[in-house]
């Protein structure tokens, strides 16, 4: 029988390599295991169990018996003025201070003449506007119901969440940079 070299020589490589790893899992390592085993001795396991589940409630959307706030036929009826209730005269004819959001006018003062009082409005464009009660201005039908020495108040028609026209009263107060003046 022919026995190689190299098989002799792989042979050999083989027992020095399984005999260095066996003296790797000596005694070299038992200070760690028995400290694992120490530290597990008194330890259970113990796993709560998980909380009742509820049902699952299904919730049913029922905004088909509401009313449909984009509808346009409630609206129109209202600006009409077929509905019967409040609503805007949007036949007449605008006055230049409805061009102007409310909050963007400014009351500068007062004029009187004679009995009458005029409120003097600082417009966005510039330019200074008398108004009187009666007068209209803002976006929302602003109607000026009284003209005092520090405030104008008006009466407005705005349209409510459900389409119908509703009245609320505002004022516009003297610019505080006027006040000082």
């Amino acid at each position: 029988m022919k026995i190689r070299l190299g098989s002799i020589k792989s042979i050999l490589l083989m027992t020095i390599a399984t005999a260095s790893l066996t003296a790797c899992f000596g005694e070299e390592n038992s200070d760690l295991k028995s400290w694992m085993k120490e530290s597990s001795e008194g330890l259970r396991g113990k796993v709560e169990a998980l909380p009742e589940a509820k049902p699952y409630v299904s919730f049913e959307y029922k905004a088909f018996d509401l009313s449909d706030p984009f509808r346009a036929a409630k609206m129109e009826l209202a600006k009409k003025g077929t509905g019967g209730g409040l609503a805007p005269n949007t036949n007449r004819a605008k006055e230049i201070l409805e061009n102007y959001d409310l909050e963007k006018l400014r009351m500068v003062g007062t004029l009187t003449q004679g009995k009458t009082i005029n409120g003097l409005i600082h417009a966005p464009d510039g330019n200074l506007y008398r108004v009187k009660v009666g007068s209209y201005m803002g976006q929302n039908f602003g109607m000026v119901t009284a003209v005092k020495d520090t405030e104008i108040q008006l009466k407005e028609i705005v349209e409510d969440s459900g389409g119908d026209w509703v009245e609320r009263t505002t004022s516009l107060s003297l610019d505080e940079a006027e006040q000082k003046k």
